[in-house]
């Protein structure tokens, strides 16, 4: 085994392109969560989740890739997905939906950062990535944001706390479906959200008809389902490519920069102006994003002889096997990776799940 520095090929914060992706998903899910509080009022929250989650198959049927770019998802995969689906397409939406009628749109916005340390915590526990001391000062930033927030709720007329009190409940469940879904990151993103959603919409949906729920009105129904495309299904597609860059624990707390963006845009559209409970745990929990973006973890390493099936490419210093012909950019296939031993800025991705 060699000993390689690698620097001159990996970029000295490798968490740049992990963090890109999930600011990515972020965007486009922050800014759903507003416009879902204003386009479901009058709906009950199983039609509200099923009409964003048909909307997320459809971007998922849309982008799914050839076999010879993406891993294809496994039969024994389905389990998986399905238990993903129960947290992520029917507990999280559904509580989401119904905490959003019942509290502050920018607090509930906030509230969603929470969902970082959940998965966080999650991923340490589960996977053993790792927990320096930065990541638990930002995790420790994010936990006493979100106490203020529900402070800020709790002084509140007409008890919106309840509704804040939903949110986390849809903030762990969807911490859950994190951890969870970071087994399949390299699976075809597009199949997986495609597979998923559909799981979470047929649910959704039963759930309606049972509820007896208020059938959706047109302009409502086509929001909604805009809405589950961009922040549900294509947010859902970058989350799980951040998730193969740099692991689920700095996904999820760079995902937690979504709800700042969801806050802004529920203040922009008449939210009542936030107190200073909730301005300064905005600021902590930010503070707990940003601990996340200036990481760089290096050291010496070994990688153990290791074979499996993802997109990759051959300039990354860690997928050196032959082609013939060689194939240009990002292509999947099983391939097989020798022991080897080098030093370099790493995150814990799908080849650096190493113990410290």
């Amino acid at each position: 085994m060699s000993l390689m520095s690698g620097r001159h090929r990996l970029p000295s914060l490798p968490a740049i392109r992990g963090g890109t992706l999930a600011l990515l998903a972020a965007t486009l899910f922050g800014i759903s969560t507003p416009l879902v509080q204003k386009l479901g009022q009058g709906l009950g929250p199983f039609s509200t989740a099923a009409l964003l989650y048909v909307g997320a198959a459809l971007v998922g049927a849309m982008l799914r890739q050839k076999v010879e770019v993406e891993a294809e998802v496994l039969r024994s995969d389905l389990p998986r997905l399905l238990v993903m689906a129960l947290f992520g397409a029917v507990i999280g939406p559904v509580a989401l939906a119904w905490g959003l009628q019942r509290t502050s749109g920018a607090s509930a916005s906030l509230m969603l950062t929470l969902e970082a340390l959940f998965t966080a915590v999650l991923a340490w526990r589960l996977y053993g990535e790792t927990m320096d001391r930065r990541v638990w000062v930002a995790m420790l930033l994010l936990l006493i944001g979100g106490m203020l927030l529900i402070l800020d709720q709790g002084f509140s007329a007409g008890g919106r706390w309840v509704g804040l009190l939903a949110v986390l409940v849809a903030t762990a469940a969807w911490g859950f479906d994190n951890t969870l879904s970071r087994a399949v990151a390299d699976r075809d993103p597009g199949q997986v959200v495609l597979i998923k959603a559909i799981f979470g919409a047929l649910g959704t949906t039963a759930l309606a008809f049972m509820a007896s729920e208020p059938t959706p009105g047109l302009l409502a129904a086509l929001g909604l389902l805009a809405v589950g495309a961009t922040g549900y299904g294509l947010s859902l597609r970058f989350y799980l490519l951040a998730q193969r860059a740099f692991g689920a624990a700095r996904t999820g707390s760079v995902f937690a920069f979504a709800p700042f963006i969801g806050a802004a845009l529920a203040l922009a559209l008449g939210d009542r102006y936030p107190g200073s409970a909730m301005v300064i745990g905005g600021l902590l929990m930010l503070l707990g994003v940003a601990l996340h973006l200036m990481e760089s973890h290096e050291h010496e390493h070994e990688h153990e002889a290791l074979e499996h099936e993802h997109a990759h490419r051959h300039d990354d210093d860690h997928h050196d096997h032959l082609h013939d012909p060689m194939p240009a950019g990002t292509h999947s296939h099983l391939h097989a990776h020798e022991p080897k031993r080098h030093r370099h800025a790493h995150v814990p991705d799908a080849h650096h799940g190493h113990r410290h």
